[in-house]
């Protein structure tokens, strides 16, 4: 009886006949990693659970807030109002759709020591990352371990979508060689953004993903699409392949991302995007929670999970510590207000 619910759920895909059996055995033998669970990565990732990719590794640092749920798409009231990581709520609500995907909801944040022990065993990633930081990381470990990734950013109404299939370039960095400074980035926080856009653009990710998992890679963009919905603009843009012979990346095999080598990767601090939060990083990991919550229960209301264990100071700010020893403070974007709750409460 399992045999006939995997045909007929899969029966229409396999009907397109780019697809078909062979193309669904290909997705069904699959792991993707989704690097980030907001507007991007949800979507992206229901659409690949319901296509029936094999393995699903979402990774996230984050947790739900009010304002996600205007476009994010797996995540409703009450994992804002209980501040679920949004790895571990998107898996759940995933598992409901579709049993037959393995899904692993991993709340980590992304950097050069644990980034290639944690996409090792993927196939295929997807960028639903909020910084430029992470792309470039990205970028390096694409390039060294030869594994593709799906660019897909968006704010306002416009947005951008690109497959780097690793073997060489053009690669992310020959578009943008360095990060711009962070005052000449709009963001979802300065500039908003549009739930169509964010689904349009996370809908053309996985279809690139799609291509290239069915086996289709000669399907797959040969140039960066950049779609501005509100001004109905639509435009390509190339990458010509000489663009490598100057790529730090791509070109001269240099990874600054992934050694830790670059300025801006050994930033231990941030404010975060979208959010009147820091995060941190202490220098401590496998934070006994247990322990944790018993001695903040003087200090105010504690909430735990198996992924973080949370001190809510008042209504507008709290701390809270993860396994992999990052902790995000919420209520100042000032790291040194930041740095001073969390040595009074936790320790420097």
């Amino acid at each position: 009886m399992k045999s006939n619910q995997s045909s007929n759920r899969y029966a229409r895909q396999i009907q397109f006949s780019p697809i078909g059996e062979n193309g669904q055995a290909g997705i069904r033998q699959s792991t993707v990693a989704i690097l980030g669970c907001g507007a991007l990565g949800t979507v992206v990732a229901e659409i690949l659970t319901r296509a029936g990719v094999g393995e699903l590794r979402l990774i996230d640092r984050d947790v739900v807030e009010w304002s996600n749920l205007q476009r994010q798409a797996l995540f409703d009231e009450n994992n804002a109002t209980e501040g679920h990581s949004k790895a571990e709520a998107a898996s759940l609500h995933l598992a409901r759709i579709n049993s037959e995907v393995r899904i692993e909801p991993i709340v980590l944040d992304i950097t050069s020591e644990n980034i290639e022990r944690t996409l090792s065993s993927s196939d295929l990633v997807i960028d639903a990352a909020d910084n430029f930081l992470l792309r470039f990381l990205l970028n390096d470990w694409s390039l060294k371990h030869h594994r593709p990734w799906v660019h897909g950013g968006c704010v306002g109404a416009t947005g951008q979508v690109y497959l780097f299939d690793g073997n060489g370039g053009p690669c992310f960095r020959c578009l943008v060689p360095e990060p711009p400074p962070a005052a000449a980035v709009d963001t979802c926080d300065t500039a908003g953004v549009v739930g169509s856009a964010t689904h349009a653009i996370a809908s053309l990710q996985a279809t690139e993903a799609i291509k290239w998992l069915s086996g289709n890679r000669e399907m797959n963009r040969t140039k960066l699409l950049s779609i501005d919905l509100w001004n109905n603009r639509i435009r390509e843009l190339s990458l010509p392949p000489q663009l490598r012979d100057h790529c730090v990346a791509c070109g001269k095999h240099q990874y600054d991302f992934l050694e830790g080598t670059h300025a801006v990767a050994s930033e231990s601090s941030a404010v975060l995007c979208g959010r009147d939060a820091v995060q941190l990083q202490t220098n401590e990991e496998g934070v006994d929670f247990v322990r944790i919550a018993e001695r903040w229960q003087a200090a105010g209301r504690v909430q735990q999970t198996r992924f973080f264990v949370r001190l809510h100071l008042n209504d507008e700010q709290s701390l809270t510590l993860f396994k992999d020893g990052r902790a995000v403070i919420t209520g100042t974007d000032q790291i040194a207000t930041a740095r001073s709750i969390l040595n009074r409460y936790f320790g420097g």
